[in-house]
């Protein structure tokens, strides 16, 4: 449940937004994300990757959404929808989190591979935000290669949600965690503002 101002939703009332979730233990956020998103009245789309579904069931998402989740660019509900270019074209913020090391690679080289890649890839960043939200292992955080691409990626006119610091999986406390649920939505809600 969102603990902040309620008053603070209200930008969310009929708004549709796309919550891309990757594979990583932080994908059970997005649980609460994607309810109160739903619950301010916002037209939640969520779309997974096959490593996220590993995490959370995408039945937990159809049921906080009430409506079919995305999963793979070969299967639709209308076979004859390019479904990531539609729903590209109908969010108004797109927000992919957890986002993985492998997800930021795969965006900052240009690979669309994946339903969320695609969607992310057919999203005119313009007009229409992108938040990232990385969320990985202190060590992998460090990694060269991972600030390449944050720099690729923040270059690209991609909107970061920095992780914090905290307790992890692998049982250590460090950078890479990824913000708690109402973080993550004041984030969507600020990116609207500013659009």
């Amino acid at each position: 449940m969102y603990q902040r101002d309620p008053a603070n939703l209200t930008t969310l009332n009929g708004v549709d937004v796309c919550v891309c979730v990757t594979g990583g233990i932080a994908a059970y956020k997005m649980c609460s994300v994607v309810s109160t998103l739903a619950q301010a009245g916002a037209v939640v789309h969520v779309a997974m990757t096959e490593e996220a579904t590993r995490f959370v069931t995408p039945l937990t998402f159809e049921a906080l959404a009430a409506r079919a989740v995305h999963l793979s660019a070969w299967s639709s509900v209308d076979r004859s929808d390019p479904q990531h270019v539609r729903l590209a074209k109908a969010c108004r913020v797109v927000l992919v989190a957890p986002c993985s090391m492998d997800m930021l690679s795969r965006l900052a080289t240009g690979r669309a591979d994946e339903i969320v890649s695609l969607i992310v890839a057919a999203t005119d960043r313009t007009k229409t935000p992108v938040l990232l939200a990385p969320s990985m292992n202190e060590t992998m955080w460090k990694q060269p290669a991972t600030q390449r691409n944050l720099a690729q990626l923040m270059s690209d006119g991609f909107q970061i949600v920095a992780p914090v610091e905290g307790w992890q999986a692998c049982r250590t406390v460090g950078d890479g965690r990824l913000p708690e649920s109402d973080d993550l939505v004041d984030s969507i809600v600020t990116a609207l503002n500013r659009a």
